[in-house]
């Protein structure tokens, strides 16, 4: 490294900085969750390139650097520094909202009877189906710039609105302009196979998905006109059965998709037992999961996406953190952003895990950064403060790390900089000291 080489940012004397990992690990589970590595009168620098170069005490920093010119130095005392958060599930493209189905679920009614009432997931198909693509572009981009501001800097986005083949590509359009145009890292997620189109079986939409959809979308991954990352089926009673999502996530596998689904939600389907076949990068949901599915997982070493947010809206049995943890199994969080899930804050999720489903602040955390990068694809680059990866990095205000977390509702006051690839992309001055 020069010692003249001009860096973008030089953040100094941090109270505390939580790197989550320091050795390249890919994901933590079972005593790694224990202690996570926190350096304490810490600096980061960062490169114009936007990767870390370098992370340490401060005193050690300071004179690696004495030489070094940088675009900025930011006075970390008295502030934490941590990982930019990664949000492992959501669906962010949508048009027109589901606000009156919320007086429907508080008067008893089940997430299937309202979708079976021509609401849920249906209800939102017919408006995305009807929105411009500038209109939903719009939208997204808001909802995006929210999460970004909670401390989001990477998201994983489904598509799952359109259930026909112009709709679907047409989310994923608009996720792809996303990732082209907006600071925030997109992780894109094909989700066609998200419910069965009305005057269809669950066999005839996988023959469309299979034998339509996933050729086009193959093409358009070829040319580069999109990319695409994961693929993702529902799979629930009266949605998508076992063997259909089997052929879809197949055949999505077969074009170079990852595996990263829904199952075990509502009821139990062997789910987790069929990603652990497949190979699945993750699988999200699993409140109804079975003894054998965590050992698979654990074993597989496939993902548990958990969304604490979901079980509280719909009043659904909790996901079996605990259970997966001592089994061994990658526990990942995300918001499960939707009409029917309208959480953006990844502090809040981290906070009704910690609350409703009994982890640890330490294990919601490695949960909502290396774990989630991991469910992902992506834990070789994001999700830890390490030299080498991406700069994604978050400031709070408060000289305890913990306050992201115990503080529900109150990252909108608590987190100073948001940074992406080495950039600030949001800097609050409404922070309060505490």
């Amino acid at each position: 490294m020069a010692e003249h080489e001009p860096f973008a940012l030089w953040l100094r004397n941090a109270a505390q900085l939580v790197q989550v990992c320091s050795k390249r690990e890919l994901y933590l589970r079972g005593d790694e969750l224990q202690r996570l590595p926190v350096l304490h009168n810490a600096s980061l620098v960062l490169g114009r390139d936007g990767y870390i170069k370098a992370v340490g005490p401060a005193d050690a920093i300071q004179t690696q650097f004495s030489n070094a010119s940088f675009d900025k130095i930011i006075d970390c005392s008295g502030m934490c520094v941590l990982p930019g958060l990664v949000d492992a599930h959501t669906h962010p493209v949508w048009a027109g909202d589901r606000v009156h189905e919320f007086a429907m679920k508080l008067a008893g009614a089940t997430y299937m009877e309202i979708h079976e009432a021509g609401g849920g997931i249906h209800y939102t198909v017919e408006h995305t189906r009807n929105a411009l693509e500038e209109e939903l572009f719009s939208s997204f981009q808001h909802r995006l710039l929210r999460m970004l501001r909670a401390g989001t800097t990477l998201v994983e986005c489904k598509s799952g609105y359109g259930l026909a083949l112009e709709t679907e590509l047409k989310m994923l359009r608009v996720i792809e302009r996303a990732r082209r145009e907006l600071d925030i890292g997109v992780s894109s997620t094909y989700c066609g196979a998200h419910s069965v189109p009305k005057g269809k079986t669950a066999s005839e939409a996988a023959d469309d998905i299979i034998n339509n959809h996933l050729p086009k979308l193959n093409d358009l991954m070829q040319s580069g006109d999109l990319r695409v990352d994961n693929i993702d089926v529902f799979c629930e009673k009266g949605v998508f059965d076992l063997n259909s999502t089997r052929r879809i996530l197949q055949a999505g596998k077969d074009i170079g998709l990852q595996i990263n689904f829904h199952g075990d939600e509502l009821h139990p389907m062997n789910s987790a037992e069929l990603g652990a076949e497949l190979g699945a990068q993750a699988i999200s949901h699993l409140e109804e999961i079975s003894d054998k599915g965590i050992e698979a997982m654990g074993s597989a070493k496939c993902a548990a996406v958990l969304l604490p947010t979901t079980a509280y809206i719909l009043r659904l049995n909790q996901p079996r953190a605990r259970d997966m943890l001592k089994a061994g199994v990658i526990v990942a969080l995300g918001s499960d952003f939707n009409p029917n899930a309208y959480c953006y804050a990844m502090p809040m999720v981290m906070h009704l895990a910690c609350t409703n489903m009994k982890m640890s602040m330490n294990e919601a955390l490695a949960a909502a950064t290396i774990n989630a990068a991991y469910s992902l694809g992506k834990s070789q680059s994001h999700g830890s403060l390490e030299v080498g990866k991406q700069g994604d990095v978050i400031i709070i205000n408060s000289s305890r790390w913990e306050h992201l977390i115990y503080q529900f509702g109150g990252h909108q006051e608590l987190i100073k900089y948001v940074i992406v690839k080495g950039k600030i992309v949001y800097q609050n001055d409404r922070v309060l000291s505490f």
